[in-house]
C-alpha cells in the first residue's frame, strides 16, 4: 500500500471506531509498517487539519472527531477535478491557503480509484495566456474519458468562421484559456496540435482506438502557446 492510500485508510480506520482510540502499535500491525511511520502519518494528517487527538496511558491512543470530518465522498473523476479546479481559482485571493487545504481534504476522502483518475486528469490540465474567470464550456464525460484513457475522439467542430468540420483527434489535455476551456489534441486532419474550444464542439463519439503518447509535441506546443489557442 502506498502512502497516499495508507493515509486515506488510516482516516477511515479511526472514523470507524470513533470515539474509541487506536494505539500506534495496533495501527502499525494493521498496516504492516513501523510505529514511527504511523506516528509520522498521523502527524501529517493533523497538520492538514484533521481533528486527530492523542491520549496517553494504558487505554490511550489516537482518535478522530467523526463529526468534524468528511465521510467518503461519492464523486466522479470529472466532479473531483471540478472541485479542485474551482478551488484553484482562489489562488490570487486571500483565501488561497484555505482553498488549498480544503482541496486536499476533499481529495483525501475519495475512493482510491477515483482519486487516482482525478490526479491523472489534473496533470493534463494547463492554464494558458490571460486567465478567464470561468467560461460557459462544459467538461463532457466523454472528453474526460478520452483524455484519461488516450482514446481517439471523433468530433464535429465549428470554427470562428462558422465552418463545421469533422475531425479525428488524439486528446492530449485540457487548456484553460482567455475564452474558457479547450480540448488540446493532435488533429489528424491538420497533422498538428490544435485547441478545440469546448462550446464549439457540436458532437462527440469515443472510439475504441488507443494512441501512443505525443508528449514531445504536446510539451513543445505548451511552451510556445502564450495566447488563445485555436483550431483551423
Amino acid at each position: 500500500m502506498n502512502r497516499t492510500d495508507r493515509l486515506y485508510a488510516l482516516v477511515e480506520e479511526l472514523r470507524a471506531v470513533a470515539p474509541r482510540p487506536r494505539s500506534a502499535p495496533w495501527l502499525a500491525r494493521r498496516f504492516e509498517v513501523s510505529v514511527r511511520t504511523i506516528e509520522r502519518d498521523l502527524e501529517a494528517l493533523r497538520q492538514s487539519g484533521l481533528p486527530i487527538r492523542s491520549d496517553t496511558g494504558r487505554a490511550g491512543g489516537y482518535s478522530l472527531d467523526r463529526d468534524r470530518t468528511l465521510p467518503p465522498v461519492t464523486l466522479s473523476p470529472a466532479e473531483a477535478l471540478a472541485v479542485s479546479v474551482a478551488l484553484r481559482t482562489a489562488a490570487s485571493t486571500p483565501f488561497a491557503a484555505a482553498a488549498h487545504r480544503a482541496g486536499q481534504k476533499v481529495l483525501a476522502v475519495l475512493p482510491a480509484d477515483v482519486r487516482q483518475r482525478e490526479e491523472s486528469l489534473a496533470r493534463l490540465v494547463h492554464r494558458v495566456g490571460d486567465h478567464a474567470p470561468g467560461g460557459s464550456s462544459t467538461l463532457n464525460e466523454i472528453i474526460v474519458e478520452a483524455v484519461v484513457s488516450g482514446r481517439v475522439l471523433n468530433l464535429t467542430y465549428t470554427d470562428r468562421a462558422d465552418a463545421a468540420t469533422t475531425r479525428e483527434v488524439e486528446p492530449l489535455g485540457l487548456l484553460w484559456g482567455p475564452s474558457g476551456w479547450y480540448l488540446a489534441a493532435w488533429c489528424r486532419l491538420r497533422s498538428a496540435v490544435r485547441g478545440f474550444q469546448l462550446d464549439r464542439i457540436s458532437s462527440l463519439e469515443l472510439s475504441d482506438e488507443r494512441v501512443a503518447s505525443r508528449e514531445p509535441q504536446w510539451g513543445a506546443e505548451l511552451k510556445r502557446l502564450d495566447a488563445e489557442p485555436f483550431a483551423r
